[in-house]
């Protein structure tokens, strides 16, 4: 019996690709909280990858942590078995893991494109392509996008925002693939958030707070509810689409 307060997705089985810290680490904490089985991917945080796995565990959750990197399309596949052998199946694929390159049009190599769009687009379908192949009925894929699909206003993020645009329309197609079998995919689009990569005391703050409606950065936890709503039981007519949470950044 989980010690957490919410059983909004008891007997749920998780994977969140890129879920060792920052958003990822809150999504696989809120899954977990509501009752979800979660299994997460991390590259180089092994330490605080065990750590999470830890703490989820010692609250009678249940997590599995799994190394795999997202620009690997084996280690990607495989992630997805490891899971559905821990756990028995999958019902719920978050696809988090990202990049951000940034450099103007001169100065950004063709091996950082190739990996933005390997990381940001292609782990995208391959997993939701592996995963899809192991969900039923109400299975949920979201991805984590982000608001510079809609507003890049600075130079230097081509590249960011041509892969996080690429995942609207992914996901528009993907939705008409997967309906009939009764899966939803949507795609979150966060604004700036306090993590380790993008601090709110950072050098790009007080520039990003001024362009939003809301003048502060957003909480990994707040990104973590709305990903929470949509792999739960309420969010089941909504596919297909791409959700803004970026405190009014591209309005």
């Amino acid at each position: 019996m989980s010690t957490f307060g919410s059983n909004t997705l008891g007997g749920k089985i998780a994977l969140v690709q890129g879920g060792s810290r920052g958003i990822g680490a809150a999504i696989v904490e809120r899954l977990a909280a509501e009752g979800a089985a979660v299994a997460f991917t991390y590259v180089s945080s092994a330490q605080k990858a065990d750590e999470l796995a830890a703490a989820i565990q010692a609250k009678g959750g249940k997590a599995l942590a799994i190394r795999a990197d997202s620009a690997d399309e084996q280690a990607v596949r495989a992630a997805v078995a490891a899971t559905v052998k821990a756990f028995g199946r999958l019902d719920i694929l978050v696809n988090n893991a990202g990049v951000l390159a940034l450099g103007q049009l001169d100065e950004l190599s063709l091996e950082d494109f190739d990996r933005t769009v390997a990381i940001n687009v292609r782990s995208v379908f391959v997993a939701t392509q592996e995963a899809a192949r192991h969900m039923g009925e109400g299975g949920r894929i979201i991805s984590i996008g982000s608001t510079n699909a809609e507003r890049m206003p600075f130079a230097g993020g081509a590249a960011y925002a041509m892969s996080k645009a690429a995942l609207v329309g992914l996901t528009r197609g993907l939705a008409r693939d997967l309906g009939p079998r009764g899966i939803t995919i949507n795609n979150v689009q966060p604004g700036p958030v306090d993590t380790d990569m993008n601090p709110d005391d950072g050098d790009f703050a007080d520039t990003l707070k001024g362009l939003m409606a809301l003048p502060r950065y957003g909480r990994a936890e707040e990104i973590a509810s709305f990903v929470a709503y949509l792999a739960g039981p309420e969010a089941g007519y909504i596919t297909g689409a791409s959700l803004t949470i970026d405190g009014g950044f591209a309005a």
